[in-house]
């Protein structure tokens, strides 16, 4: 499923160059299933509605259309073999540089840090709170879902993830991976350094997984 991503991304990139297409995708993807979540009328989903069609209007119908099928064999792919499938999308388009500065962790590394990773006995009743500073694709959080998996225990009910990123396009990534893997997770577009996820974010950075807002897609 991910090759066939890869080659649709390329189908569709023409005009635009597979870098812009890739993060025009995610960012459809990340608004479709945020306004799942949220009520008609509601302020915030109306401006992201606006958004959506904003980058719609850039694209031919067929080519939206692909854009909903990528959604689906990314769910395929991310129930298959969970890991951080966009972050490998991203970099086999080439689409990091050393001008941009973003290099996604390699997934085996991810699980190298989660298999060395420290905790006391964690349980629905008991969950610990996970925080990534510079979230990426959100490799490093899905590696430690994954570990608690592999023991047996239900991620979905045992972790909360509170993850931030400066870039946009990496909050959609996460965002996506995260809510169709079932996290509760909150993930929040600025500087972490500077400007730290916090209660009273402005809610137009902060992007709630559907697990996080109690919805069940």
């Amino acid at each position: 499923m991910k090759q066939r991503i890869i080659r649709n991304i390329q189908k569709i990139a023409g005009k635009y160059s597979p870098d812009i297409v890739f993060s025009d995708w995610v960012h459809c993807a990340a608004i479709a299933i945020q306004n799942s979540c949220y009520p008609d009328g509601s302020a915030l989903k109306e401006k992201r509605e606006r958004e959506y069609q904003a980058i719609a209007q850039k694209y031919d119908r067929e080519d939206m259309l692909m854009f909903g099928d990528m959604l689906g064999m990314l769910a395929i792919e991310l129930e298959n073999n969970p890991r951080d499938v966009l972050g490998e999308i991203y970099m086999e388009l080439e689409a990091g540089s050393k001008q941009t500065g973003q290099f996604f962790t390699p997934y085996h590394i991810s699980k190298l840090a989660a298999a060395v990773a420290a905790w006391e006995d964690i349980s629905p009743e008991k969950p610990i709170e996970l925080y990534e500073p510079s979230v990426g694709g959100g490799g490093m959080l899905i590696a430690m879902a994954m570990r608690l998996k592999g023991s047996g225990l239900n991620y979905q009910n045992c972790i909360k993830v509170t993850a931030q990123d400066l870039d946009y396009r990496s909050v959609h990534m996460a965002y996506v991976q995260f809510s169709l893997l079932g996290l509760d997770a909150a993930v929040a577009q600025g500087d972490t350094l500077a400007d730290p996820y916090r209660k009273g974010y402005p809610d137009e950075r902060v992007w709630k997984t559907p697990r996080r807002m109690g919805v069940i897609l």
